[in-house]
């Protein structure tokens, strides 16, 4: 079995960004860390031909509605929030307004579009992620998709 660190540097930046698309940019590098502490924990018994990407995602998924469940349960933020330096370059920082129309998404679709076209898993294992079919997943994924173009165009229209 190969090293955990590289399998972390591997797949870490798929995990950001799947972690980026269910709780948003502010939460995205809790949920990562809680997905790498997990990941670790159980790797010694993960069988050797196990798809490791898809097994990650799996967790990031797990991971990331705890820390939204957690962050529903917090205080409420301040007026003004520290800057903070840009660690992972993703091709959504470079548009700031993306994040905001993956986020107005419906839930299935945002998770979707995140699993499909974020992390590049196939539509049976975002299937069983969602606990719905193949053909449902690539429907959510594709209505997704669609949606966000047209929310994404009328952020972007003066």
């Amino acid at each position: 079995m190969r090293p955990f660190e590289d399998v972390v540097t591997e797949h870490g930046r798929t995990v950001l960004r799947v972690c980026r698309a269910v709780v948003g940019p502010d939460d995205a590098e809790e949920a990562w860390s809680e997905t790498f502490l997990s990941a670790l924990r159980a790797y010694p018994d993960l069988p050797a031909d196990a798809n490791v990407e898809a097994w990650l995602v799996t967790i990031a998924h797990r991971r990331a509605l705890d820390v939204g469940r957690a962050r529903s349960r917090r205080a409420a933020p301040t007026d003004t929030l520290p800057e903070r330096p840009a660690t992972h370059a993703d091709p959504a920082d470079r548009d700031p307004d993306l994040w905001p129309a993956l986020a107005r998404l419906p839930h299935k679709q945002r998770l979707a579009v995140a699993y499909h076209h974020i992390a590049g898993l196939p539509f049976a294992d975002i299937a069983t992620l969602l606990g719905n079919s193949p053909d449902a997943a690539r429907r959510a994924a594709a209505d997704g998709i669609k949606n966000l173009r047209a929310l994404y165009t009328k952020d972007q229209t003066p």
